[in-house]
Order: C-alpha cells, then structure tokens, then sequence
C-alpha cells in the first residue's frame, strides 16, 4: 500500500489504537465551522498544511479577551478583531482547502523556548520484525518561533528534560513505548514502512502527546551529536 503523508489520514490511524487516542491532540478538518468551534472550546488551535513538511505554512492562531485574535506565522504575528475578520483572513490566503485544525499543545519549554522530542522508530526487513527505537534527540525552537522545525540546536534527550527542569523518573522510557505502540498501528496499514521519525510533545502538566510521525525524517541532526553510535545504528536498520 502506497505510504501517504498525510496528517489527516495519519491522525485517523492513529486515533483508532485505543492505547494512543488520549496522546493525540484534538483535530479537525478545517472548515469556518470546525475553526469557530475549536476556538470556543481552546484558547488557541494550531492550522497545519495535510501534506505539509519541515513545519512551513503552520499557523497559531490566539483568543485573546476582546475576542480579537493573534495569528502567528513563522515570526510574523497580526492581530484580528474578531472571527468574521479571521475567517476572511483564512480564505484571503488559501488555508481553507487541505488544512487541519488543531488543539495547540503548551510545550514545555527551554530558556522561555518550546521544545519537542524526535524518537526514530525502525524495523528490519519484513512484516513480521518488531518495531526497536534507534535514536532521539530534542529540537528547541528559534527565539521568536513557535515551531522547533526552525530549531536553535538539538541536544540529547536526557540534557534537554534536566534544562527544562523536568523530572525524568520514567518519562523517557514511556515516551518510547508510546513511539513504538504508534509504528506498530502504522505499520499495520503500511506493510512497507520501515521507520518513522516521530515528534513527541511534553506539555506544561508533563504529559505526553504525539505531534506527527514523519517517514522520511531527516537524519542529519542525528549526525551532529556527540553520540554517533545512534546515528550508526539507524543507518544499519536502513540497510537491513
């Protein structure tokens, strides 16, 4: 079966393993409707492109208290009076079609900084091979961002919690098995797919959410870190 990127798609897969469906933000198909009732229900919704990658054409969108709202782009920000002005906003520039809408996470944070985990999942060759996690990194967004696609550094996982004074006592590893529970209902619909570069999210309250799962998550910050034993290990996975 034919690997499609999709968010939206994913998002359903993903949503129908009972084990993953309380790790998944709420999400939506854009529309003036669904866009009117998230913002009802949260303080701020994220819109992201179905096919979109490398975090281009995301936008936060923020109720404030006079029922104006503040959109962010990248580090660009404008401010709406209110919802009639933001949906004609939404269709001025096209983000009506292929598009979901979604729960903004409150990432926890590095130096005022969100931050989120990469976890690689990987599986060798055939249908029957169990999913293992072959490396993970954290991303910390760019001053001014919301994003971390547009990443100030990456650092290992363990340093990144301790900077973000997060007690680990466990969170690591129960991060992982969340990653490998969610290749595993992946995997089921996608014979073929043999790795997944998922981007995990801890929130304020210290719990965990899965923000996507990439398929062809890009390796070179794996390179980077000091440590290129995971490195090495994800380039034998690829091969075997």
């Amino acid at each position: 079966m034919l690997i499609q990127r999709d968010k939206w798609i994913q998002y359903g897969i993903l949503g129908s393993e009972a084990l993953l469906t309380k790790r998944l933000p709420a999400t939506q198909l854009l529309t003036q409707n669904t866009l009117k009732n998230m913002l009802l229900e949260y303080p701020s919704v994220v819109l992201k492109p179905r096919n979109g990658s490398y975090g281009r054409d995301i936008v936060f969108i923020q109720r404030n208290r006079s029922n104006g709202y503040r959109i962010q782009n990248e580090n660009n920000t404008v401010h709406i009076k209110d919802m009639e002005q933001l949906l004609q906003w939404i269709e001025s520039t096209d983000k009506a079609d292929g598009y979901i809408v979604q729960k903004r996470l409150r990432l926890a944070q590095i130096q005022h900084k969100p931050f989120d985990i990469r976890i690689m999942v990987q599986r060798q060759k055939g249908t029957s091979s169990s999913w293992h996690v072959t490396g993970s990194y954290a991303k910390v967004a760019s001053k001014g961002y919301l994003v971390t696609n547009v990443a100030s550094r990456t650092i290992p996982v363990l340093k990144a919690l301790q900077l973000a004074r997060i007690d680990n006592s466990g969170l690591i590893k129960r991060m992982e098995q969340i990653a490998r529970i969610a290749a595993q209902q992946l995997g089921k619909h996608y014979p073929d797919l043999r790795q997944v570069g998922f981007d995990i999210g801890i929130d304020r309250n210290r719990r965990i959410w899965i923000i996507e799962g990439n398929y062809k998550p890009d390796l070179r910050p794996f390179r980077r870190l000091r440590d290129s034993s995971m490195h090495r290990r994800i380039l034998w996975y690829k091969e075997h």
